[in-house]
């Protein structure tokens, strides 16, 4: 049974992994390389495990977290599509089970606003795991003066957590923004589509999508 270790243990996935966060890095991105992608699985687990779902959907879940952004090793753009292909090629070289091996690839393929749907219950965690890692440590460049949006928007957050409430009815994303660097609006600007998919997946789950910033409930 292949688990979120194996593929962590994995020298070739590592390789993947870093060599698409070089890509990300050349194009002026955000951190997209380990933090990032166990922050995601780490997460998305936390999700499913709360919500009550089994063991192995928690790994899978896990599984899904670690490998959803290897197709920026390919392009950018469509990197969903092409991560999910690159996922199926290394879990079926390592004899996954096919009805796992379907929900991971399905989840990685539909992670992305641009095209993604919550599908099912492990697309809805990753994408929400996804799309709520927000944080100043994301953002690469050390000259403050040559920011663009998306750098000062990362780089506002003081502070991030995700949470979903005791009677498990919503999700929580609460942030401090400090407003020198990013005004609410300029966030809203960059990341409404990734909250109105966070949204998305939150219904798909049966729970409430909520964001609150400086202590003000926006969505």
């Amino acid at each position: 049974m292949i688990t979120y270790e194996n593929l962590r243990n994995n020298r070739a996935v590592s390789t993947y992994i870093i060599k698409a966060d070089e890509s990300l890095k050349a194009l002026g991105f955000t951190e997209h390389s380990f933090a990032h992608v166990c922050l995601v699985a780490e997460r998305a687990a936390y999700i499913l495990k709360t919500l009550g779902y089994s063991e192995r959907d928690i790994e899978l879940s896990k599984i899904s977290g670690y490998l959803h952004d290897i197709g920026n090793l390919v392009n950018r753009i469509e990197h969903s599509q092409s991560g999910a292909v690159m996922a199926f090629r290394i879990l079926d070289k390592m004899d996954m089970e096919p009805d796992e091996l379907a929900t991971i690839v399905t989840a990685i393929g539909n992670h992305d606003e641009g095209t993604g749907v919550p599908v099912n219950p492990i697309a809805a965690a990753l994408i929400l795991a996804d799309k709520t890692d927000v944080r100043r440590s994301r953002v690469r460049n050390s000259d403050i003066s040559t920011f663009d949006i998306h750098d000062r928007v990362n780089y506002s957050v003081v502070r991030s957590d995700t949470k979903i409430s005791d009677d498990r009815t919503a999700i929580t994303l609460a942030l401090s923004i400090d407003t020198q660097y990013c005004s609410v609006m300029d966030y809203f600007e960059i990341f409404l589509g990734r909250m109105i998919m966070c949204r998305k997946a939150a219904e798909a789950l049966s729970l409430k999508f909520r964001l609150i910033i400086n202590d003000q409930q926006m969505l």
